[in-house]
């Protein structure tokens, strides 16, 4: 065998080892998180007087829900006299006169509310949580983005947990408002099932760090200042906070019983902006606190591990992209090579992946609705699959962007108040036109393992032929997806 034949086999092998690990430290989440899965709220009522609480509702441009956040934050159950509420509105549309009409109704109704228009949009979101950080002086912070619509119950569920002065911050699950709009929706809400259950459960209890998820959350002012502030350094501010918040010694807990709905994109250019700031925000965090986790003391080993694959999680879309386009050259290389046909059988490790990852997300799928089909599950896990291994070359770009500092602005992610089934974001606002480089790149992939397919076939090679079936799938519709969605303006 060639050198350069060996270097294919060997980077195809360390991918489908990191994807095997990978696969290895979900699998320990859920063993921990079925035998230990915290309840509801621990304390049922406050044992103390109400303390005072600010509502920070950061928001930019967002025409079609913001009126719908406004009455949700003024609906909660809390004492007036203790609870204020700051509309953070760097909007520069219509939506900004939307957002204060809002404001103005309900403060003739007596809630403390206030439509906050900085001078300057700097910092984007982590800018103006901080702006209003320093207008007030409240002990707690509840924020919620754009696309929340908390339960009136929120804060008396959720405030009980900081009878215990270490706790720092309290994450809650989030719901999803129009889970069943489209196969796009389903599959997000299949994949944040299992993060906001399996994953923020299992690492809480295993009192690995945990993170806040950027909404739906309460923070103590302390822990807040302590930890230095919001920084927007990285995309992803709330990471960045957690981390540096929790290397200072503080705690923080999930509530797996308090569910925050929210709407979840429905057209794939949104989602695409959505998870370009998701995974280079996080690869931006594991440059900046890794070495700490590694270099600190008195951490435990498990929890660096866990951090090492928390904040390297995003990284795993590098891997499948080398895994995937090098399946095509390792069908040459068997062929063509059947005296190494025992170095071939390492592809049993993805094999063993798909099964392990099958236990961890039908867990968080029947733990959100014990109700939902069984059967359902066996067609919408290989669709999660194959629509992210279709997003992978956008992710990855992503990842490689942050690994190597560069730095981009803040794009939200807009909404367009889909409720169930209803509703429609076509011809409406924020809507993107452009068909990007990486789109034509995942459409040629398409048609790569097209090629991959039919030659599998042609070689009587068996064994990728589910793989390049789902990357098909996957590329080609996300492909497809992008294209359509650029065109319905």
């Amino acid at each position: 065998m060639l050198s350069w034949e060996w270097v294919i086999l060997g980077v195809y092998g360390l991918s489908m080892t990191v994807i095997f690990l990978y696969s290895l430290v979900q699998l320990s989440l859920l063993i921990r998180y079925r035998r230990q899965k915290q309840s509801s709220a621990k304390t049922p009522i406050l044992k103390t007087e109400y303390p005072e609480v600010l509502i920070q509702l950061p928001v930019f441009n967002e025409y079609y829900v913001v009126e719908r956040l406004v009455d949700a934050a003024a609906n909660l159950d809390y004492p007036s006299d203790k609870l204020k509420i700051e509309l953070l509105d760097d909007s520069t549309d219509d939506s900004f006169l939307l957002g204060e009409k809002r404001v103005a109704y309900w403060k003739s109704r007596g809630v403390q509310i206030e439509h906050i228009k900085r001078p300057e949009r700097t910092g984007f979101k982590a800018g103006a949580l901080q702006y209003s950080l320093n207008r007030s002086d409240a002990p707690f912070i509840a924020i919620f983005d754009a696309d929340f619509v908390p339960s009136p119950d929120f804060l008396k569920k959720s405030l009980p947990q900081f009878d215990d002065p270490e706790i720092g911050m309290v994450q809650t699950r989030w719901g999803h408002l129009n889970r069943d709009y489209s196969l796009l929706t389903r599959v997000q809400a299949f994949a944040l099932d299992a993060h906001f259950t399996v994953e923020q459960t299992g690492r809480n209890i295993g009192n690995h760090y945990i993170n806040f998820n950027g909404t739906a959350g309460v923070w103590r002012r302390t822990c807040i200042t302590d930890a230095g502030g919001w920084s927007a350094e990285t995309l992803t501010e709330d990471l960045d906070l957690s981390y540096r918040a929790q290397l200072k010694g503080w705690k923080f807990t999930f509530l797996e019983d308090l569910v925050s709905p929210a709407e979840l994109p429905a057209e794939m250019n949104a989602l695409k902006n959505q998870q370009y700031r998701w995974n280079k925000g996080a690869a931006e965090c594991a440059v900046k606190h890794l070495r700490t986790v590694f270099t600190r003391k008195n951490i435990p080993f498990s929890t660096r591990i866990h951090a090492l694959f928390h904040l390297g999680n995003s990284s795993i879309f590098i891997w499948i992209v080398l895994c995937a386009i090098l399946s095509i050259p390792l069908l040459a290389l068997k062929a063509q090579h059947p005296e190494y046909r025992a170095l071939f059988t390492t592809g049993a490790l993805l094999l063993l992946s798909f099964f392990i990852l099958a236990g961890f997300y039908y867990t968080s799928y029947r733990r959100a609705d014990v109700s939902r089909s069984r059967v359902a599950f066996l067609w919408l896990y290989p669709a999660f699959l194959s629509l992210s291994m279709g997003m992978s070359v956008h992710n990855a770009s992503a990842v490689l962007q942050g690994y190597a500092g560069r730095k981009t602005p803040f794009i939200r992610t807009p909404k367009w108040d889909l409720i169930g089934n209803n509703g429609s974001w076509v011809n409406k606002k924020y809507l993107s036109v452009k068909v990007s480089l990486l789109t034509w790149i995942e459409g040629i992939l398409a048609l790569y393992f097209t090629g991959a397919l039919a030659f599998g076939i042609a070689l009587n090679e068996w064994g990728f032929v589910p793989l390049h079936a789902m990357l098909v799938f996957g590329f080609g519709s996300v492909f497809l997806y992008s294209v359509k969605h650029s065109r319905k303006r």
